[in-house]
């Protein structure tokens, strides 16, 4: 049996994503939630702790609980996050389909992007990322066959980099990034949700080890309205 904290949780989260609750909405004081709830108000004070940290609201001192924006994920521009770090809390509103899993000849521009030789193998790799329902990034991924010698699908469909770490022992360094705005492909309308949507962000990522060692190329494709890209800036 669920503890009451996480109905609470889930109840209130639900109304967030189904918009009965909006961005903006204040929710109501412990003691009304309590009330409305049936529970004691430290059982409240879980479950709105468990939405805070999971950025569905955020509390104001002496205020009570404001309702954040939920449909965008905030996606760092300068940091190195996989897709399962930054969807862990969605469970299974956030899905990953495998469309491409092979062992490749670079082309002459895949060479470039990687410093690799036409002779040497390179894992391509095309994932489509759904959330509540929604096709709505394109990853594409190609990785140097030297650097990751083994590759499933069932590995690409959970986590690359999890693998890459946790099993192949890599420590993965940084990544040069480059984000474009562009009009959407054959392949992004076939692949993606973009009915009405005739723009689409891309985010190229030469990404390295921590030796300096090139190893992966990514084009991230991404629908706009879904992503907010953000970083943190410091004046020195």
């Amino acid at each position: 049996m669920k503890n009451k904290f996480m109905k609470i949780y889930e109840d209130i989260s639900k109304q967030i994503l189904d918009g009965r609750l909006i961005a903006g909405d204040m929710l109501p004081s412990e003691n009304e939630l309590a009330e409305s709830h049936s529970a004691s108000r430290e059982t409240i004070r879980k479950a709105l702790k468990m939405l805070s940290e999971d950025g569905y609201i955020h509390k104001v001192q002496g205020k009570g609980s404001i309702v954040l924006e939920m449909k965008r994920l905030d996606f760092p521009v300068s940091g190195l996050v996989s897709f399962k770090e930054l969807t862990q809390k969605m469970g299974e509103r956030a899905k990953t389909y495998v469309e491409t899993f092979e062992k490749i000849n670079p082309s002459p521009a895949l060479q470039e992007a990687l410093k690799q030789t036409e002779d040497e193998l390179v894992w391509k790799v095309i994932r489509v990322r759904e959330i509540d329902g929604e096709r709505i990034i394109l990853d594409k991924d190609f990785l140097a066959e030297k650097y990751v010698p083994l590759l499933t699908i069932d590995i690409c469909r959970k986590s690359i980099y999890e693998y890459l770490e946790e099993d192949l022992g890599l420590s993965i360094g940084f990544a040069k990034k480059e984000i474009t705005i562009e009009e959407p492909t054959k392949e992004d309308r076939k692949l993606l949700d973009l009915e009405g949507f005739h723009s689409i962000v891309v985010v190229k990522s030469h990404v390295y080890l921590d030796n300096a060692s090139l190893f992966q190329f990514t084009e991230s494709r991404h629908r706009p309205d879904k992503f907010r890209f953000v970083d943190f800036a410091r004046r020195k």
